[in-house]
């Protein structure tokens, strides 16, 4: 018995381990734009985005690796936002930096992880059931505070717009720029 509990802690520890990302952005804009009632197109951009050194290693080239099959040719997008169809992602380079689009339609507001009681009523984006451990930075509706993570907009907006902070590069944040400018080059 105790065999059996040792061999799932190390299965689920090895797993952990390949599973574990060094990935992460610096900010994120999200801008919602309604074509219909409760429907309309999505785009977050992330910007500088940055692989984490794995215990004083460079792991640029895995973690590039890990944004080419999981976002650009994978699925991960369609993962978080269930619902959304017509998903594009890419990747490009701006002010030296790696940031990456994923631009998508939403068919209804969970679609897109917002939020309206009534039609009367506020349309809503909790930052704290984003994803990343997003930090609210700005928006052009109104946010609520640190105790409640929500931004309101009236009823009837048609465009949001809401930036995010997910982490603060330090000495531990390496750029993959290089990375892309090297894939980018190969293609």
């Amino acid at each position: 018995m105790k065999t059996a509990s040792t061999l799932k802690f190390f299965t689920l520890a090895f797993i952990t381990l390949i599973f574990s990302s060094c990935l992460t952005v610096e900010t994120k804009e999200y801008t919602f734009t309604f074509t219909g009632e409760n429907s309309g197109r999505l785009s977050i951009k992330y910007i500088n985005i940055l692989s984490v050194m794995d215990e004083e290693k460079d792991v640029t080239a895995e973690d590039f690796a890990e944004i080419l099959e999981r976002y650009i040719n994978g699925n991960q997008i369609a993962e978080d936002f269930p619902g959304a169809t017509n998903i594009k992602t890419r990747l490009y380079e701006a002010n030296g930096q790696l940031c990456g689009e994923a631009t998508m339609d939403f068919p209804s507001l969970s679609a897109a992880r917002l939020y309206q009681y009534d039609k009367n009523s506020p349309l809503m984006m909790s930052i704290s059931a984003a994803f990343d451990s997003e930090t609210y930075i700005s928006s052009n509706g109104s946010y609520g505070n640190d105790y409640m993570p929500v931004v309101f907009w009236p009823a009837g907006s048609k465009s949001l717009t809401v930036k995010t902070s997910v982490s603060t590069p330090d000495e531990t944040s390496l750029s993959l720029v290089e990375e892309f400018r090297k894939w980018k080059s190969s293609k």
